[in-house]
């Protein structure tokens, strides 16, 4: 059977191919790798060239040129050892070491230049075979800065190699000049263009270096900064837990507690009636199994019980009833709008407002009435709770209960607002999005 051409070159089902930016990112970097791999390449050689070259021309100087000459070592071979033992410290302390240090300045460098020129035309007096040390000039003239004095070295370092390697100096009949013109200029050219394109390119290069290697440390720094921002959500989770739990706790056992408190007093009170305490303690008994339940379902972070078993609207009811009972306090509960099933968190919140602001009413406002009102406008829900109790100034609404209500329903994207005056009664007003239990906002909000 015949296979399939491309079915050697598809991923396998575990792999996962990677996209253009990353293609494009290892494709920058392998880029960016190869140009400073050749810019350490380019700087050895330049480090290097002129150790080697002279060593070469020395070693071939005296172990085969002198010899064969004939010439003895006195004058000439101590004349050329003079010249090679100038060179040493010469390139040492204005080539290499400042080189390493990076303080070659372009006045040192020409400095060193011409002094290096001028030390391989009088070793090539002695022998061409220091034509091959004088090769280091083209490569150090690209040290000079501008570039037009780079070609200049280029231009003298090929007059001084070429004029002793043709003896243009001593026969300049016209074939021989027009020659060494031609050779010069074809050389100089052909460097030159070198010259002028490393003015240009390298730098950038240089300074692309650089970047990467800010862009690495930087990444590294984003590293550190990332394990901090971890650290600070985990506790930012851990806080937003407390306040949570402290919420729980304060809207079911806190207002549980403070029921059965009102209740046993009242059973206290009225201990010479028979009935009465009976009535109240049977109260004091249904708050604390009814807290006892919220505590557990606070603990499995579950909805409170009426929800669990209604809607918000029947929730709200059956809470203000139960309630008006226990407070022996007269309470309304009234619904507008068109009913809309909201996400559990939207059905907690009003559902704990309207807990904690009938608390509030039986522990602080000594009303006779108070009316709930659920209001769906199609893109929010409203819920008011009124009292006609003795109310407060400004600024005296700062409890835990209601900072606790606020950062509530601020958690679901809406607002609360308390409104009150003494002897006028309190209104406290909850607005929340109609947010459906899949997180879709409601539709008249989805038009606009």
């Amino acid at each position: 059977m015949m296979r399939d051409a491309g079915a050697g070159e598809r991923p396998s089902p575990g792999t996962q191919e990677p996209s253009v930016g990353e293609v494009a990112e290892i494709a920058n970097r392998s880029r960016l790798a190869w140009k400073a791999e050749q810019l350490r390449v380019w700087d050895l050689l330049q480090l290097i060239t002129p150790w080697l070259l002279g060593t070469i021309s020395t070693a071939v100087y005296f172990g085969w040129v002198l010899p064969v000459s004939g010439a003895g070592f006195w004058p000439e071979g101590a004349s050329v050892l003079g010249l090679v033992a100038v060179s040493v410290p010469w390139v040492l302390l204005g080539h290499t070491l400042p080189i390493r240090r990076r303080t070659l300045g372009p006045v040192s460098a020409g400095i060193y230049f011409v002094g290096l020129l001028a030390l391989c035309v009088c070793l090539m007096t002695y022998s061409e075979i220091f034509l091959v040390f004088t090769i280091a000039g083209f490569f150090h003239a690209y040290l000079l800065r501008p570039w037009p004095a780079g070609v200049l070295g280029v231009l003298a370092t090929s007059v001084a190699l070429n004029g002793s390697a043709m003896r243009v100096w001593a026969d300049p009949a016209p074939v021989v000049l027009a020659e060494f013109l031609l050779i010069v200029a074809v050389q100089s050219a052909a460097i030159g263009v070198g010259i002028v394109l490393t003015a240009r390119s390298e730098p950038e290069e240089r300074k692309r270096e650089e970047l990467v290697e800010r862009l690495e440390a930087a990444l590294h720094e984003n590293a550190g900064l990332h394990k901090q921002l971890v650290v600070q959500a985990r506790e930012s989770g851990a806080q937003d837990e407390r306040q949570r739990l402290a919420g729980e706790i304060h809207d079911t056992l806190a207002q549980g507690l403070a029921g059965i408190i009102t209740q046993l007093q009242a059973a206290e009170r009225s201990v010479s009636v028979q009935g009465e305490t009976e009535e109240h303690v049977s109260r004091a008994l249904g708050l604390a199994r009814s807290s006892l339940t919220e505590a557990r379902r606070s603990v499995k972070a579950l909805a409170p019980q009426e929800l669990g078993r209604a809607q918000l609207p029947d929730a709200l009811r059956t809470l203000t009833e139960r309630w008006s009972q226990d407070q022996e306090i007269r309470a309304q509960v009234e619904v507008t709008g068109t009913r809309e099933p909201l996400s559990p968190a939207i059905e907690v919140s009003l559902f704990r407002v309207a807990q904690e602001s009938l608390t509030n009413v039986a522990k602080h406002a000594e009303a006779s009435r108070v009316g709930v009102t659920l209001s769906y406008t199609g893109t929010e829900v409203l819920l008011d709770v009124r009292d006609d109790g003795r109310g407060f100034a400004d600024g005296a609404g700062t409890g835990f209960g209601l900072t606790s209500m606020r950062q509530r329903v601020r958690g679901v994207g809406g607002q609360v607002e308390v409104q009150s005056a003494p002897g006028e009664g309190t209104s406290v007003s909850a607005r929340v999005p109609a947010i459906a239990p899949g997180g879709t906002r409601a539709k008249g909000e989805d038009g606009r």
